[in-house]
């Protein structure tokens, strides 16, 4: 049984920083991709960035490209998003996902497992 755990969020103010950590469990190898999606009050589900963890392969979102990196520890089965200069617009619920079909990867169907979300409020 796949399992992922977010941990991170909180609240912080403009121009701060957060690190979101999901941690992966059940996959009988590292052949899958983890990805972070976002979803404000009222707005759909935004694809924020993913990793591929069999081959390091990472991928942005332009909402937060040069603010947000990836990262993952494939011993501890972990994905890392870095978040630096957060704006209000960043407010949402962060949630991970995995797959291990994954073709498009802001795509959220494309995904098979999901975290129950972790909460990041950025205001001053």
């Amino acid at each position: 049984q796949v399992q992922l755990v977010e941990s991170g969020g909180g609240l912080v103010q403009p121009g701060g920083s957060l690190r979101l950590s999901c941690a992966a469990s059940g996959f009988a190898d590292g052949y899958y991709a983890i990805g972070w999606f976002r979803q404000a009050p009222g707005k759909g589900r935004e694809g924020v960035s993913c990793i591929r963890m069999f081959d390091g392969i990472t991928y942005y979102s332009d909402s937060v490209k040069g603010r947000f990196t990836i990262s993952g520890d494939n011993a501890k089965n972990t994905v890392y998003l870095q978040m630096n200069g957060l704006e209000p617009e960043d407010t949402a619920v962060y949630s991970c996902a995995a797959g291990t079909a994954v073709l498009s990867w802001s795509t959220p169907s494309e995904y098979d497992y999901w975290g129950q979300g972790t909460q990041v409020t950025v205001s001053s």
